[in-house]
């Protein structure tokens, strides 16, 4: 069974207008969300195999701060394609995905992550900043994750608390 954590960043800071999309911090909200949903997940007893984040910088501290909060001791590692990614590209990651990691966290954006999500399981919903779905797969391989193998687990976010 392979488990996929799909993890929108934390709130965003718009006020420095000039600073790029990518560039964006998070806010004083979002720095508060990530380390109490990190908490969640460390009571739940869930700690990742890999961790995969967009290098965008609200993504790219979320993740760190996720990684910190439940005392996640491996590199995060970056890639360049989840920045604006759509369902294709983030598949493509996915199917990238060693067979050995069975539980993933993947830290990004929407719209890219709604889509993909929909793409898997019948789930409409926005996931709002900070927001965690968890996707099971019945299968040993990521490439193998498909929608006919996939069921919605959990949908976590700051609000529900």
């Amino acid at each position: 069974m392979k488990k996929l954590y799909i993890i929108r960043h934390a709130k965003s800071d718009w006020e420095d207008l000039s600073l790029s999309d990518f560039e964006r911090p998070l806010n004083k909200r979002g720095k508060k969300n990530a380390p109490f949903m990190s908490k969640i997940l460390k009571q739940k007893g869930v700690l990742p195999d890999a961790i995969l984040s967009s290098p965008a910088l609200r993504a790219k501290t979320t993740a760190q701060l996720f990684a910190k909060g439940i005392d996640f001791k491996k590199n995060i590692i970056y890639k360049e394609n989840m920045y604006e990614a759509d369902t294709g590209q983030l598949r493509e990651i996915l199917m990238m995905l060693s067979d050995a990691d069975n539980k993933v966290f993947l830290f990004g954006h929407n719209p890219g992550f709604n889509m993909l999500v929909e793409s898997f399981v019948n789930f409409h919903e926005n996931i709002p900043t900070c927001g965690i779905v968890e996707i099971a797969f019945e299968c040993k391989k990521w490439s193998q994750i498909n929608a006919s193998n996939a069921k919605l687990i959990s949908f976590d976010y700051p609000k529900k608390y």
